[in-house]
């Protein structure tokens, strides 16, 4: 029988609670890997022991004890071999992967449980969590080729109810950008100029920032980053 979401999503329910490292290797042939994980190479790894596919990484047809995952590779591979499909259709669609593409920073990937809800490597404080898709920011679902996918019911998933402050081109402009800036400078990580300007610096003092209170290290100052900066959004 095809390899299926519901395998990928029990697998995954499975490490809740286990340690997270960003940029950590892990051998997707090691079926006792217990950690640590970070999120692309946590999807990538359930992917390939429910059903011996690479995918998300540096080589998907290399040697998988040392394939490079990245949430990078997953759009690349997205939209060269997979298929695309909306937020919607991914939150009501067991094992169904949920991108955040990444802007030069490190993005974020979950699996979605079908029912609104994640299983996702999150970060250095939380680990391999369930979570849910509401109330943040992404930018595609993604379902892998040679994996069967049972969709559910329908399941309503909002975005964020604050913009979300990142890397863009045009990039983000304002008195809200400088404002964060002035915060992370003030907390000892160096935005480049405080312009007003979000770009590649900011962003990476963002990610250098959410690595060090265990925030998940997308590099975008949403809700939860916001508060720990002392920012109203």
């Amino acid at each position: 029988m095809p390899a299926n979401g519901l395998t990928i999503l029990r697998l995954g329910r499975q490490h809740v609670g286990e340690k997270y490292v960003l940029g950590v290797r892990v051998p997707k042939d090691n079926a006792n890997w217990g950690g640590p994980w970070d999120c692309a190479e946590f999807a990538s790894w359930l992917v390939f022991q429910a059903a011996q596919i690479l995918f998300g990484c540096d080589r998907d047809f290399g040697d998988p004890a040392t394939a490079d995952a990245y949430t990078g590779f997953w759009d690349r591979d997205a939209r060269s071999l997979g298929e695309i499909v909306s937020i919607e259709e991914a939150a009501r669609t067991p094992g169904a992967a949920v991108l955040r593409i990444p802007q030069g920073g490190t993005g974020h990937i979950v699996i979605s449980d079908g029912t609104g809800g994640t299983v996702e490597a999150h970060s250095s404080a939380d680990g391999v969590i369930e979570s849910t898709l509401d109330n943040r920011r992404w930018d595609m679902g993604i379902l892998v080729p040679g994996i069967s996918y049972k969709r559910g019911s329908a399941v309503d998933v909002s975005g964020p109810a604050t913009m979300v402050y990142r890397l863009t081109l045009p990039p983000m402009v304002g008195d809200e950008v400088k404002l964060i800036q002035q915060k992370l400078k003030a907390s000892g990580f160096d935005p480049g100029s405080v312009d007003g300007n979000f770009g590649p610096h900011t962003e990476a003092a963002v990610v250098a920032f959410q690595l060090a209170h265990g925030l998940a290290s997308d590099g975008e100052v949403g809700p939860a980053t916001a508060k720990v900066l002392g920012i109203g959004l």
